[in-house]
């Protein structure tokens, strides 16, 4: 019989091994991405417009149609899930119905991403007539990142301590102050963290836009909610599905600029 010590022991060295060898895979990923795509990365290529010759192509409208995105999906999918993680937190009475409702949460917080493409095909779309507008897009990928964002929240909001909630009732402060006042605050670090993560999925996604039809060549910035757009996924999908080598090369240039408007993202959230 094998020890409990050593069942440990082995666990621990695999672990460590799977670790090792994603982080290897991911090195050579990112060593290859950066060889093939420093060749176009410059400001040129920054500042022009999608261009059927490689030399000439540029990134410009994914990088701003990716920027509006993200600042609409912010503004739609943050104020709702936190309004609604506070609700079901401080305010929702538990039950059967409490229980149905997390449950339900939780699996559309682990849908596939191709799933809310579909409904947000069928509903902003075609039902409210949005077309390839960039706010249907935007409200597609809120509702992807709503569960997210909500389990998050609620996490963070369950953390709070309760000896702090009852100080401000023993002030005398009303419900609604407790939980503005005292537990939004304490659950911000948190709440936060969540969506920045909630945000770095939706930044990555191409599979709903796609089927929502956004554009994979755009010459031009959006001038309101109701232009067609493109995003830097999008884009970059475009480029590497062609057969040319001099295209693979440019949506590798596109993987760079995106992983660093990820993390720009990320860094100005913090």
């Amino acid at each position: 019989m094998i020890s409990r010590r050593h069942k440990d022991k082995f666990f621990r060295y695999l672990a460590k091994l799977m670790v090792i060898m994603a982080c290897s895979v991911l090195a050579i990923l990112l060593f290859q991405i950066v060889r093939d795509g420093t060749q176009y990365l410059s400001w040129d290529f920054l500042t022009s417009y999608p261009s059927r010759r490689p030399a000439r192509a540029g990134i410009l409208s994914a990088l701003v149609g990716s920027a509006y995105m993200m600042a609409l999906v912010a503004l739609i999918a943050v104020p709702i899930g936190v309004a609604s993680a506070l609700f079901l937190e401080e305010y929702m009475p538990r039950g059967s119905f409490y229980n149905v409702l997390q449950v339900n949460i939780g699996s559309l917080a682990g849908m596939p991403s191709i799933v809310y493409g579909l409904l947000g095909l069928a509903i902003f779309v075609r039902f409210f007539a949005l077309d390839r507008s960039l706010i249907a897009g935007a409200m597609t990928l809120s509702l992807l990142i709503l569960p997210v964002i909500v389990i998050a929240a609620q996490g963070a909001i369950r953390a709070v301590p309760r000896n702090l909630r009852e100080a401000g009732y023993a002030l005398g402060a009303r419900k609604y102050q407790v939980v503005l006042g005292q537990v939004l605050p304490a659950a911000t670090p948190g709440i936060m963290t969540g969506v920045i993560l909630a945000l770095s999925r939706a930044i990555g996604e191409s599979a709903p836009l796609i089927i929502l039809g956004a554009l994979s060549y755009v010459a031009f910035l959006p001038n309101n909610i109701m232009d067609a757009y493109t995003v830097l996924p999008v884009q970059i999908y475009s480029w590497a599905s062609r057969p040319q080598e001099s295209f693979h090369a440019l949506a590798a240039s596109g993987i760079i600029v995106l992983i660093l408007f990820l993390f720009a993202l990320n860094f100005t959230a913090i």
